[in-house]
């Protein structure tokens, strides 16, 4: 590797480097993760999917949650022997090497920049009104990044109360849904599940896997967690699972409720399906659950975000005066800031669709490489089978190519960039 930046030192060394405390326990760190994933995508994302793959979006929703579960675990494995910001960054760099340990920081980093843009562009499109989309999706990046810089307990404690509105606001919503359905509520399965294609169906998939990748904020996170071997894999495997009932839930309410087509002509589908109902005063509860899902994922990705700068800067991988941590709330607060200008620098050319599959196709990259490095981990580090990681690596892959080709190609755009910006850090450091 000659004069590459040296990977940080393995196992426990990493777990307590200077600067950031240890405050969250197993219920903190599940509500992160839980607020990570039932964010914006459980009232957005099935528009995209429905649009591919119909009534398949079931079938969808059922491999993207079977990925999510391998990479989960793949996840859970790495964070308990390496427990250090940065998440899969460090997991790559330790068990594979520099480079695919880059890949999976910068893969994770602009992908979930686009995902970050994209929580602010749906919390604007509930909040704000028309014409002012913008400028409030900025305003909810500064403050929430300035919550951020307060210190992670703060994250933690505004975090408990964002899911319980948007789990509220869930439940008023599939109550308020199913009143409004009749006898043929099941008839959106008349199609046939495969009516769209296994193309169509492992598109959605993808897509869907926008959704479920919060369980990462977890592991990115893991120099704050108190008991790191226990509570990481803990916390990962209980925000996942709860997860996944939710969504399963809201599927088949919005199939039931409007069928696959009107799914897939609304931007906002559970609110639709609450006005197409005798309970329509509870659409707008519902738009104050889609906006406050919006912030708690936005919030989580801005800690995440945070902290995987942080590795990549002390990895040498980022500009050193990244890795800077707050004296007073022991936060990578250099890093904070620059992500949240970059954010709403995005917000001013994104829109919706294009960000959830670009951050789809840099986020199966970075689980792709967890995968594999899980792989590669002796049997007294391993508590899941080898099997597990080869499914999740070879779905991982699958699915960043069914993605929407624009998402792909600029996908594989940016990750060319990254690579030539490497490789020159490299020369320049040699030289």
């Amino acid at each position: 590797m000659g004069n590459e930046p040296r990977p940080p030192a393995s196992g426990p060394a990493l777990s307590a480097p200077p600067g950031l405390a240890r405050r969250l326990g197993t219920a903190d760190a599940t509500l992160i993760g839980l607020g990570s994933m039932v964010g914006a995508g459980v009232f957005a994302a099935f528009t995209p999917a429905a649009a591919a793959a119909g009534s398949g979006l079931l079938i969808g929703l059922a491999v993207a949650g079977l990925v999510a579960f391998c990479n989960a675990t793949s996840s859970a494995q790495l964070a308990a022997v390496y427990p250090a910001s940065g998440g899969t960054y460090v997991y790559g760099r330790e068990r594979l090497g520099p480079w695919p340990g880059f890949l999976a920081g910068w893969g994770f980093v602009i992908g979930k920049t686009a995902s970050a843009a994209a929580m602010a562009m749906t919390f604007a499109a509930y909040a704000a009104p028309a014409g002012w989309e913008r400028p409030v999706a900025v305003a909810a990046v500064v403050l929430l990044a300035a919550v951020n810089y307060r210190g992670i307990t703060r994250t933690a404690l505004l975090t408990r109360i964002i899911v319980a509105v948007v789990l509220s606001a869930l439940a008023l919503g599939i109550t308020a849904a199913w009143t409004g359905t009749g006898p043929g509520a099941g008839s959106f399965l008349s199609e046939g599940l495969l009516a769209g294609g296994w193309y169509g169906i492992l598109q959605s998939a993808g897509l869907l896997f926008f959704a479920f990748a919060g369980y990462a904020r977890i592991a990115t996170m893991g120099e704050e967690v108190r008991d790191p071997q226990r509570t990481i894999p803990r916390a990962i495997t209980l925000a996942l699972g709860l997860a996944l009932v939710v969504y399963a839930v809201v599927a088949v309410t919005l199939l039931a409720a409007l069928g696959p087509d009107g799914v897939a002509a609304t931007p906002a589908p559970l609110a639709a399906a609450v006005d197409a109902g005798p309970l329509a005063w509870a659409g707008p509860v519902v738009r104050i659950g889609a906006a406050a899902a919006s912030l708690g994922a936005l919030l989580a990705l801005i800690a995440g975000l945070g902290r995987t700068t942080l590795a990549m800067a002390r990895g040498g991988d980022l500009p050193a005066w990244l890795g800077g941590i707050h004296p007073k709330y022991s936060v990578p607060h250099r890093a904070e800031v620059a992500l949240a200008v970059v954010i709403c620098l995005v917000l001013l050319v994104a829109d919706l669709r294009g960000a959830i599959g670009f951050s789809s196709f840099g986020v199966l990259v970075y689980y792709l490489v967890a995968n594999l490095a899980a792989l590669t981990q002796p049997a007294p580090d391993r508590r899941y089978p080898r099997a597990l990681q080869v499914l999740g690596a070879v779905s991982c892959a699958g699915l960043a190519l069914t993605l929407p080709l624009t998402s792909v190609l600029v996908g594989l755009a940016v990750f060319a960039a990254g690579i030539v910006l490497r490789l020159v850090r490299v020369w320049m450091q040699r030289t």
